[in-house]
């Protein structure tokens, strides 16, 4: 039996037209979590949010929700609410008649939506802005409003589209926060779209990665962080760099395995690979060190540095390699100001066996992740 607010979508497919916008789409949302939905713009997320919303008809599959087929069910019975990117606030109405208003539509008297609505406005303290209208307020706490009306009617799925994009660096960190703590105080499953990567992480209990309309990859936040499942993963959450290379003898080792420019790494014995298979595999950019010239490790490459970038807690260091995409390296600020490096100058990445993460999934370099 489905527990009140699981997510259940079966071969879900959506086009316009001759565009298939979602693809043959299988998941499961567990009821009270926290998902986030991330992608590059047109990956699908959005499409794919508005369907279990219902304010989009699958052109195949179905959703339960609840255990409940919703999928042909109008948008107002089926226990979902929308929090739109623009907030779309009544600016006429007050904050507490803006709140209230889903309320009054379901029929509700005067004075018990206006108490709902209060009660709502306190949960995201507001309570003090009631009799204010929108146009009086910051875009934190037109966010907030929009989020309280959201709630408001208690719906079993609450459904955020990218709701803390027009908001600057300050509120967004606030607001994100924010967002975790009601989640977790209401116990409601919330399904959140964004194109940012730490704010999936910071908030999530389960991250979808979608790309053309498919889900590339869907688990834990820090799964998808450190085990990413391909190079699309793996460059689109970002702290990965992604190396592509043939892999040669069989050693006691590992697998010996080169690139074109002849920097050689090391795979795990354990792992199923044949001589000449191209492949490809991740190493986190706060695994590798800097050594002058070739350096000695089981892998390294060798590049010339491009660009440095003082963190704060970390130094960011950029090397041109034979690589399609740039190597990073993640410095501690003390590790690094023990040996600064200058632009230009050549040295070696190097880092053991055990930072190689295998990425299973197709090892294609084409297109750009973070669709820029």
């Amino acid at each position: 039996m489905s527990a009140k607010g699981e997510i259940r979508i079966e071969k879900i497919s959506k086009a316009f037209g001759s565009l298939l916008a979602v693809k043959d789409v299988d998941l499961s949302i567990p009821a009270g979590s926290y998902c986030c939905m991330l992608g590059p713009s047109g990956c699908g997320k959005t499409t794919l949010l508005r369907m279990i919303a219902g304010h989009e008809t699958p052109t195949s599959g179905r959703i339960l929700i609840g255990g409940e087929d919703v999928t042909d069910v109008p948008t107002g019975s089926r226990g979902t609410a929308l929090m739109f990117q623009n907030y779309a606030l009544f600016p006429h109405l007050s904050v507490l008649d803006n709140v209230a208003f889903s309320l009054k539509v379901q029929g509700q008297g005067t004075a018990q939506r206006r108490d709902q609505a209060m009660n709502m406005l306190k949960r995201v303290q507001l309570s003090h802005l009631a009799e204010r209208v929108p146009a009086q307020l910051s875009g934190g706490q037109q966010q907030r409003v929009a989020l309280a009306r959201a709630l408001v009617t208690n719906p079993q799925v609450l459904l955020l589209d990218e709701p803390l994009s027009a908001l600057d660096e300050f509120l967004r960190l606030r607001m994100r926060s924010e967002l975790k703590r009601l989640q977790t105080e209401l116990g409601i499953t919330f399904v959140h779209v964004t194109h940012t990567q730490p704010e999936a992480i910071a908030l999530a209990d389960q991250v979808i990665i979608m790309d053309h309309g498919v889900v590339e990859q869907s688990g834990h936040p820090r799964e998808i962080y450190d085990q990413p499942h391909s190079p699309y993963v793996a460059r689109f959450m970002g702290g990965q760099n992604v190396i592509f290379g043939t892999v040669g003898t069989k050693g006691k080792d590992g697998f010996a395995v080169t690139d074109e420019a002849d920097n050689k790494y090391k795979l795990d014995s354990a792992l199923a690979l044949a001589k000449g298979q191209k492949v490809a595999f991740a190493v986190r950019r706060d695994g590798a060190k800097l050594a002058s010239g070739k350096g000695r490790s089981d892998n390294a490459i060798k590049g010339e540095i491009r660009n440095i970038e003082y963190q704060g807690t970390f130094v960011k260091v950029a090397l041109k390699t034979c690589q399609k995409d740039e190597f990073l390296v993640y410095l501690s600020d003390g590790e690094y100001f023990a040996s600064p490096r200058k632009v230009g100058e050549t040295v070696s990445a190097i880092w053991p066996i055990e930072r190689n993460h295998y990425l299973e999934g197709e090892n294609n370099s084409s297109g750009d992740p973070t669709g820029h």
